[in-house]
């Protein structure tokens, strides 16, 4: 689909498309209620909690009050429901500021101040200096001569430097009088949210006429929320309005993401609902059966001799309803509250403060943070998130002289400088490169000092070590670029720009010599795109070797090439690559193409190598994660030596002999196959070993072995701990994350550039480094950080303990409500099966909203071990990871727990006060007390650490109950008259109360002493040294699941020979070199075998 644009048209071509009115709001006022209580009620739990609401109104089988049902749902809901309208209300109150801000517009030729939101597709916007761009614009003038005009872009994609925007060649010099009456079509594609491309054609009318089709490119074009910067004015057209523009189209409400522990919640949900209906079947028949047998000989029991037809169903919905409190209907909000605050503690940590500047953590999402403690693969970028994103240029090689091999520093290399002194053709053509092969923009200080605004920081660094060295670009003038070498001033002109993309990993720019009118093509990119389009007649070989050298150093390589073109020839490209730009279909694809024609016997140059630090802690972070059992992946776009040298030096792989590398490469399906055969074996036979193995797979073979060979590959996933993936791609990086989460991990991605955005949003949870690649990850991400270090932090701190906290609230939330029914059914069975109550609806109320919520949300302060200990001993997050603390064993035990505590309570409450020594309302607040008071003792024993918000939330709780009950027994109304002051009055009630306490607790805190002192967990073990205050020196072996994984090797689809032995690929050269650049090794003393943390059913502990 095609849109036309035309230009200054104020007529009917302007209404085909929509205004600027900028709406992200979810509601209105009408629909927001229906609209609301439709996206609750279409969640199973609600639809289940509605249908008893509206069940306990039918009189005949509801045994409470419904407002003990309809109370809570209408609390629950109201609470989701105002958060609902107070996020849509922010969202309306921004839109509102954006719609109704001024700006001027040309109507009937005369600039106009209008609001934004009446912007057309088609008019021509005015902008004046640090102005917001209002909608997506094609620009067609600007107040500079040269037709440039800079924007700041950070709202849009996180990058802070400027990027220079450009007048269409077809607008250029057109005065500005002119450009209020210009006239014309745009013709460009639907819109669409990406932010880096925009494919059009410009065609003026008289008297504006252009000879040609003029193309449009995202060079051309000013985007909604970028700011005009450094530039008097701009104008140009709209072409993208309100949620059409670009941004626009790339907002929308992400998937959520399910963690670990909410699946495990469902599950046990499941399985609470299964069990409840089988307890409402026997119990509705057992009633039934009593009912017209035992029933009929009371004489106080007036059953009919004949009832309706749906007698039957009576009993069995009256035990339904009594019943439906198993499934707790406040776990939900209690979840969504903690988990909020679990987010808020990340913003808040001041040790994930980066203090170079001044940068917190930050939780995007606030769903996910229990799944931090149970990762088990972290995939990472390289360059920016292990390393510090701070380019050096440290070395090159240039016509086979290297450069800066001995002092470490070839800008301070006497041979370099005196080449240059002396003029060497290749020398100086090389350094031409360096500084102009590239986009960036010089801009000079009010005192001349010249700064680089480059878009990457290899570009930055190649352009600051020309100027070191004599080659100083000076200024960029449209397509005029003015070079200053041993003071003498040069000029070309940029006929072309050839773009870098990540398929020809290459970028070309075609100049003019101003001197000598000759045409040049100069290259700058990859060794594999740039070596094999050299010339026939060169030799290679020196460059290949220095690539080879520099990269065996962890530096980051390019190769320079440079040829001279014809007039003839040029010309005759230019046409080629201009339709290719002016083409609406598969533009990227004929450029390329257009780009292959002229790109081809290169002479090349030589080879840069810049070098990239490592963030401070990375080493200590990888090595401290390993020993937590999680297993790293690094995917990289680099070379393959210059990712493995990274990879040493920072624990991410051991160096020989306890580390193997294992190499996977090929370029034929027939290579990849035999390849990964090899691997495979060769991993089986040594996962038994302490051997630290890893593979490495370059782009190329991981395109053919995920196409044919995949599940090869996904047993190999499996069986890794540790891989690198060099020179993959973005759409590859996500792949990689989707196989290990189909293999049942939970994944972490890390990253800090746009290019890693998608593997960040499809795995599990996505980290974002804000870093010197912008803030596109940092955005698109779950959590930002500033430093790969604080993951340690976020991982082991704040994930650990959310995830414990989050196990004890949703199993207590569980036990609470299957205590309170468990009592409820052992009364049934002295109450003649009829489904009566035992409590009153004001009770089942307070109980559920208010007895026992309140102490266990200040769980979320709770911490088992300190912050201290868990980072000295990482290792215990096997217990995270393998779910421990959640899984049928352990939600079994609370099970267990809420039945003998239901045992006790209604036990004793029915032999102290039931019959003739008390009334049924008093029974009732007998067991309610007794309820109250176990579950005080109960969240008492499963806290760790105590403070005041914890005791007055326990304790102040208890006196809380009873003051409400004083109170409710003040109201004769109530049907609670004097009872609880009655029974408070009675020593039997204290009595009573303190048999049920120890009855109920007694037997839980003597297991609960048995294990701990006699066999205590690994946590027992250092809360004991806590305690005590001793150091622990190990802590010995935590036992993992293994995986099991089938010791045959896969049959692929080519035969390998039987008499092939596997080969052990060194991980290291001779090199003198590689040897200076190793790490220390990681050390795996808890995990040294390949374990599987098994999936969610299976995580259950030998001991806890």
């Amino acid at each position: 689909m095609k849109r036309y644009a035309y230009i200054n048209d104020d007529g009917s071509s302007q209404e085909l498309y929509r205004d600027n009115r900028i709406s992200n709001t979810k509601y209105t006022l009408l629909n927001f209620l229906p609209k609301n209580l439709w996206e609750q009620f279409s969640r199973f739990m609600n639809q289940y909690f509605l249908l008893i609401a509206c069940l306990q109104l039918w009189p005949l089988i509801t045994p409470v009050n419904p407002a003990s049902t309809w109370g809570p749902l209408i609390f629950i809901f109201a609470v989701s429901a105002t958060k609902e309208a107070w996020d849509d209300y922010n969202r309306y109150v921004s839109d509102k500021k954006a719609n109704e801000r001024e700006v001027w517009v040309v109507k009937n030729g005369i600039k106009k101040l209008i609001q934004a939101q009446n912007i057309r597709v088609g008019n021509i916007v005015w902008l004046r200096e640090n102005d917001e761009v209002p909608c997506d614009l094609v620009l067609m003038g600007t107040s500079d001569a040269q037709g440039l005009c800079y924007v700041e872009t950070s709202a849009l994609d996180g990058e802070t430097d400027l990027k220079t925007r450009v007048v269409p060649p077809a607008c250029m010099g057109i005065d500005a009088e002119l450009l209020q009456k210009i006239k014309g079509v745009i013709e460009c594609p639907s819109p669409d949210r990406d932010i880096r491309r925009f494919d059009g054609n410009l065609r003026l009318f008289p008297p504006f006429i252009d000879t040609d089709v003029c193309p449009l490119t995202i060079k051309n074009t000013l985007l909604q929320t970028c700011y005009l910067r450094n530039t008097e004015w701009a104008c140009g057209v709209a072409i993208y309005t309100g949620n059409e523009t670009k941004l626009g189209m790339s907002r929308g409400v992400p998937e959520p993401k399910l963690t670990a522990v909410d699946a495990m919640i469902d599950k046990l949900t499941g399985a609470i609902f299964i069990f409840q209906i089988v307890v409402v079947i026997v119990l509705g028949v057992a009633g039934n059966i009593w009912k017209d047998t035992e029933a009929r000989k009371q004489w106080y029991v007036k059953y009919p001799d004949e009832g309706p037809w749906y007698e039957l169903l009576v009993i069995p919905l009256r035990f339904e309803l009594l019943c439906s409190i198993m499934i707790p209907i406040s776990i939900k909000v209690s979840l969504d509250l903690v988990k909020s605050l679990y987010a808020k503690f990340i913003d808040w940590d001041e040790k994930m403060i980066d203090q170079e500047t001044i940068t917190p953590a930050h939780a995007t999402n606030t769903a996910i943070s229990e799944d931090l403690g149970q990762v088990e693969y972290i995939l990472t970028d390289k360059t920016g998130t292990l390393t510090e994103n701070k380019m050096i240029f440290r070395r090159c090689c240039i016509s086979g002289v290297f450069y800066g091999n001995e002092s470490g520093d070839a800008l301070k290399d006497p041979e370099l400088l005196s080449a240059i002194e002396t003029g060497s053709p290749d020398v100086i053509r090389f350094l031409t490169i360096m500084a102009i092969g590239n986009a960036v923009i010089p801009v000079q200080s009010k005192i001349g000092a010249i700064q680089y605004k480059a878009l990457s920081p290899d570009e930055d660094a190649l352009v600051q070590a020309a100027a070191k060295l004599q080659m100083i670009f000076v200024d960029r003038t449209a397509n005029i670029l003015e070079i200053r070498f041993n003071g003498r001033t040069i000029h070309y002109e940029v006929l072309e720009t050839l773009e870098f993309t990540s398929d020809r990993k290459k970028m070309s720019v075609v100049i003019k010599d101003n001197n000598t009118g000759k045409i040049f093509l100069l290259t700058k990119g990859a060794d594999e795109a740039i070596l094999p389009c050299a010339d026939a007649g060169q030799q290679t070989r020196i460059f290949t070797e220095a690539v080879e050298q520099y990269s065996q150093l962890g530096l980051r390589t390019l190769c320079f090439a440079w040829r001279e073109l014809m007039a003839d020839e040029y010309h005759e490209w230019s046409l080629v690559f201009k339709e290719a730009n002016s083409t609406l279909v598969d533009r990227e694809w004929r450029i390329a193409e257009a780009c292959q024609r002229i790109e081809h016997d290169f002479e090349v140059l030589g080879v840069s190598a810049i070098e990239d630090h490592l963030q401070d802690g990375v080493p200590e972070t990888i090595e401290t994660l390993r020993k937590a059992g999680i297993n790293f992946w690094m995917l990289t776009g680099d070379k393959q030596n210059t990712a493995v040298q990274i990879a040493l030096s920072c624990n991410f792989i051991s160096p020989e002999p306890k580390g193997q590398l294992l190499m996977i490469d090929g370029k034929t399906e027939d290579e990849v196959c035999r390849s990964l055969e090899r691997v495979l074996l060769t991993m089986r036979i040594t996962t038994s070993k302490p051997k630290d193995v890893a593979f490495v797979i370059d782009g190329w073979a991981l395109e053919i072995a995920l196409k044919h060979y995949k599940k090869a590959f996904t047993d190999l996933a499996i069986l890794s701990r540790t891989a690198i993936c060099c020179r993959v791609t973005p759409s590859q990086k996500a792949q990689l994350v989707e196989i290990l989460k189909s293999c049942d991990y939970r994944t972490l991605a890390i990253g800090d550039g746009g290019n890693d955005v998608r593997m960040i949003q499809q795995a599990d949870i996505g980290v974002g480094i804000s870093g010197r690649e912008g803030l596109q990850a940092a955005r698109a991400a779950d959590y930002s950080i500033c430093k790969f270090r604080f993951l340690t932090r976020l991982i082991l701190v704040h994930g650990r303990y959310s995830y414990n906290r989050t196990a004890f609230l949703s199993q207590y939330s569980f036990y609470k409500s299957l205590l309170i029914c468990f009592i409820q059914i052992f009364f049934s069975f002295v109450s003649g099966m009829s489904g009566t109550s035992l409590f009153n609806s004001v009770s089942l109320m307070a109980y559920n909203v208010f007895y026992t919520s309140i102490p266990v949300l200040v769980s979320v302060l709770d911490k088992d071990l300190s912050e201290e200990t868990v980072m000295q001993h990482p290792q215990i997050l096997f217990y995270c990871q393998a779910g421990r603390l959640l899984n049928p064993s352990t939600f079994a035990g609370w099970f267990g727990r809420s039945l003998f505590h239901a045992v006790v309570v209604f036990t004793i409450s029915l032999n102290a006060h039931a019959y003739e020594k008390s009334e049924m309302e008093e029974l009732s607040m007998v067991a309610l007390s007794g309820c109250v008071w176990l579950q005080a003792f109960v969240v008492t024993m499963e806290t760790n650490s105590f403070t005041i918000l914890q005791h007055l939330a326990i304790w102040g709780n208890l006196v809380a109950f009873y003051a409400l009950n004083f109170a409710f027994s003040a109201l004769p109304s109530s049907g609670m008259y004097t009872i609880m002051f009655r029974l408070c009055g009675q020593p039997s009630y204290w009595f009573t109360i303190f048999l049920i306490v120890l009855a109920g607790m007694g037997p839980i805190f003597a297991l609960k002493y048995f294990r701990y002192t006699y066999r205590p967990s690994k946590i027992n073990v250092l809360q004991q040294a806590e305690r005590m205050g001793g150091p622990i020196l190990s802590l010995g072996t935590i036992e993992s699941q293994p995986r099991t994984v089938e010791r045959e090797v896969s049959t692929l689809s080519i035969a390998q020979s039987k008499s092939r032995s596997p080969v052990y690929e060194p991980l290291l050269s001779d090199s003198p070199n590689t040897r200076r650049s190793l790490g220390a090794g990681g050390t795996f003393e808890f995990f040294q075998s390949q374990m599987r943390l098994s999936s969610v059913y299976s995580r259950n502990c030998k001991d806890n």
